[in-house]
C-alpha cells in the first residue's frame, strides 16, 4: 500500500512540474514562445506619439511611432534595456506630394513654384505594426515580440520572421530604431 501511495504522490508531483514548465514557457508543448504577438493592443491609437519618420525607396511612407505609458516613461527616463511591458505602435501611410499645399507655397514663394515642396499622408501602407517588450516571452528575440495587423487581421508567420533579423543590427539600444523627439 506504501508503494501505492508514494508512486501516486510522485506521478502527481511530475504531473504539476510539467504542468508548471508548461506555463512558464508560455506553451502547453514545452517550446519556446512565438515571435509574434497574436492581438492588437487596445486603445493604441490614444498612445502618446514618440516620433516620426519618414522612410524612402521601397517603402516610400511616412509613420507616427506612439508608445504606451511605460515606453513614454523608459524613452524620457532613457531606460535601457527597456522594461517588460513597453509597447511601441507603428502606424503608416503613403508618402505623398500635396498639390494643393504646393500651389498656395508657389503663390506666396515663387522660388518653390514647379518642384513639391508639401508632404502629406495618404492612404494607409502596411497595417499597424507592434513591438511588445517581454524578456521571459520572446527571450529568443531580444525580449521583444513583434506583430502587424492588416485591416485587423494579423499577418503570416514568414513576414514577422523578418522582423527581428532587421532590429539584431541596433542591438545596442535595445533592437529600437526610433529614438524619442520629445
Amino acid at each position: 500500500m506504501k508503494r501505492v501511495g508514494f508512486l501516486l504522490l510522485a506521478v502527481a508531483a511530475l504531473a504539476g512540474v510539467a504542468g508548471y514548465m508548461a506555463h512558464a514557457s508560455g506553451q502547453s508543448d514545452g517550446g519556446a514562445a512565438p515571435i509574434f504577438v497574436t492581438t492588437i493592443p487596445p486603445g493604441y491609437r490614444d498612445w502618446r506619439l514618440i516620433s516620426v519618420a519618414h522612410e524612402a525607396g521601397k517603402n516610400n511612407d511616412i509613420r507616427a511611432i506612439l508608445g504606451n505609458d511605460v515606453a513614454i516613461k523608459s524613452y524620457r527616463e532613457r531606460t535601457l534595456p527597456y522594461p517588460d511591458g513597453k509597447i511601441i505602435a507603428r502606424v503608416a501611410w503613403n508618402y505623398e506630394p500635396s498639390e494643393e499645399n504646393n500651389k498656395i507655397f508657389c503663390s506666396f514663394v515663387p522660388s518653390t513654384c514647379g518642384r513639391p515642396q508639401s508632404f502629406v499622408a495618404g492612404p494607409p501602407k502596411n497595417g499597424v505594426q507592434f513591438m511588445v517588450k517581454d524578456a521571459k516571452k520572446y527571450a529568443s528575440t531580444g525580449g521583444w515580440g513583434f506583430a502587424e495587423f492588416d485591416d485587423g487581421k494579423p499577418a503570416g508567420e514568414a513576414v514577422l520572421k523578418t522582423c527581428f533579423p532587421c532590429h539584431a543590427a541596433i542591438k545596442a539600444r535595445d533592437f529600437v530604431f526610433t529614438r524619442y523627439a520629445p
